[in-house]
């Protein structure tokens, strides 16, 4: 290593399959967004669908910035929280901590650990629900419900996930009615207690789970009376439970994958 490079500390953790690095804001460099691209660069870089930066914050345990791997700054990844949590929960030996986003405040409460992998429940707020809508793309129209957790999705019921459907979820991300982007999820009830879902996010792509996107696909389906609280989201990364009692509740796993130094 050349002794003028410079190291920058972070904890690798993941969510069902969505990664992030946790870095402390105290290293933070004058471009987070350029910085927190290249350090997700999963060949040139660490790798991670985001980076979770972490201030002080008054009136919680921390404040967490999150910019996705393509230097965009999100509002909020339930996922990316549930791993914020997890690194607390080792650093401070904590049983429930309170997360400062931009999606507001989240209190995340510790149900069960074992060594690195932790499990947490975390308040996720109301959702707020619009009317159906269609979509029109190049090939087809679609119609989706569109459904903010702090961020914002826009959810479509399928029998199947088709061959290419990341292209169209591509397609619908940039679509003109979206002028900041939006989350998509493709979503099959399976029966009352479970969906299958797919998940392309914004300033990321397909992810293997999503925590917001798990929320508002599962509201969404209840909203659309094709399932019921509490629902099981599965994805190809694992299984979150969703309940809905005014405000919506996210269960599901968390692991502190490694520490390292990446070199600038």
């Amino acid at each position: 290593m050349n002794s003028s490079a410079t190291a920058t500390p972070f904890v690798k953790a993941s969510a069902c399959g969505n990664d992030f690095l946790i870095i402390d804001g105290i290293q933070a460099p004058a471009d987070l967004a350029a910085f927190s691209q290249r350090i997700c660069e999963r060949h040139q870089g660490v790798g991670a669908d985001g980076v979770e930066w972490l201030f002080p914050a008054e009136d919680a345990d921390v404040h967490a910035r999150l910019f996705n791997a393509d230097g965009s700054e999100a509002e909020i990844s339930g996922n990316g929280t549930r791993c914020v949590a997890a690194y607390l929960c080792s650093e401070r030996s904590r049983e429930e901590v309170t997360i400062h986003t931009g999606a507001g405040l989240k209190v995340c409460t510790l149900t069960s650990r074992n060594d690195t992998q932790y499990e947490f429940e975390i308040a996720m707020g109301e959702p707020h629900v619009g009317e159906e809508f269609p979509i029109k793309l190049s090939s087809r129209e679609v119609r989706g419900i569109p459904v903010s957790m702090g961020n914002p999705h826009y959810v479509i019921f399928v029998d199947q996930f088709a061959p290419g459907w990341q292209a169209e979820a591509a397609e619908i991300g940039r679509h003109r009615d979206f002028k900041h982007g939006i989350n998509v999820e493709l979503v099959n009830a399976v029966d009352r207690r479970n969906i299958a879902t797919r998940f392309f996010e914004r300033g990321v792509g397909e992810t293997r789970s999503s925590g917001t996107g798990s929320c508002a696909a599962a509201v969404a389906a209840i909203v659309a009376g094709k399932a019921e609280s509490p629902l099981r989201v599965h994805a190809p990364g694992g299984v979150q439970t969703v309940r809905w009692e005014k405000q919506v509740f996210l269960r599901g796993a968390a692991r502190l994958v490694c520490r390292g130094e990446f070199y600038l």
